[in-house]
């Protein structure tokens, strides 16, 4: 089995693969002020939640954004699991031709769901990836990833709209709302919701203008929550990043 491991600004999400089949996803809050010694009690105790055996573990892969947490997290691996992750970066193979102006500033987690798309979807392929940050990638027709967008993500743009004045409040997202909001909290709901699906449908299309037809992957926490704002359909994977992790460690393992 193979531990996969994705380090984001709000959340690190773990995956186990049997094979090419998940058998464990489990996310948690990034906390940059925990020792290595604490990631590793949490991966022992998350494996024995989960009933499984951390001897079966024969190898790991991490990406991070966040690099305090990277040393740490890598530290714990090896302590838990007797492994030395790979870890996705510069010099680790993923499969893509990365055509941006310099490919080494490529984030982990771009390069993990582009290797992801290019595998397992037809190309040419948009991958939108809403995370803290609300991203927006291209693989084209070729396999190579050409580049895309980083905008605000919508739990950052809800945050600095409450934050940011003094009479709107901190409001949850779920719940159907119409376009012309009729009290301050469906206002809200719908400038965030149909703000943010009406940019994503400006960049698919776009996108394809220069793509031409494509597939459009939507990965991260709030996939589902836009979907029925948007007018362009698309494919919810939200493991893309965790099997682009795998994906990769295929091709960096040692024979």
């Amino acid at each position: 089995m193979i531990l996969t491991v994705d380090i984001g600004n709000t959340n690190i999400v773990y995956g186990v693969f049997d094979g090419d089949k998940v058998v464990l996803e489990s996310r948690m809050d990034t906390d940059k002020n925990r020792m290595a010694d604490q990631y590793a009690v949490t991966l022992a105790q998350l494996f024995e939640l989960y009933k499984l055996k951390i001897s079966d573990i024969e190898g790991a892969v991490i990406s991070s954004v966040v690099p305090p947490v990277s040393d740490q997290l890598k530290a714990a691996v090896k302590r838990v699991f007797g492994v030395d992750p790979v870890m996705v970066g510069a010099g680790v193979k993923t499969g893509l031709n990365i055509l941006i102006d310099d490919p080494s500033t490529l984030g982990a987690d771009l390069a993990c769901g582009g290797a992801a798309a290019r595998e397992l979807y037809p190309l040419p392929c948009i991958v939108i990836d809403l995370g803290t940050a609300s991203k927006v990638y291209a693989v084209n027709k070729d396999g190579a990833f050409i580049g895309g967008i980083i905008a605000p993500g919508i739990k950052i743009s809800l945050e600095a709209l409450a934050s940011g004045t003094m009479s709107l409040p901190m409001i949850s997202l779920e719940g159907k709302t119409n376009v012309i909001g009729t009290n301050t909290v469906d206002c809200m709901r719908s400038g965030i919701l149909y703000g943010h699906a009406g940019m994503l449908d400006f960049f698919i299309d776009s996108f394809r203008e220069k793509l031409g037809k494509s597939t459009v992957v939507v990965t991260g926490g709030f996939g589902a929550l836009i979907k029925d704002y948007c007018k362009n359909d698309f494919i919810i994977d939200k493991q893309l990043v965790l099997k682009g992790l795998k994906i990769i460690y295929d091709k960096n393992k040692k024979k």
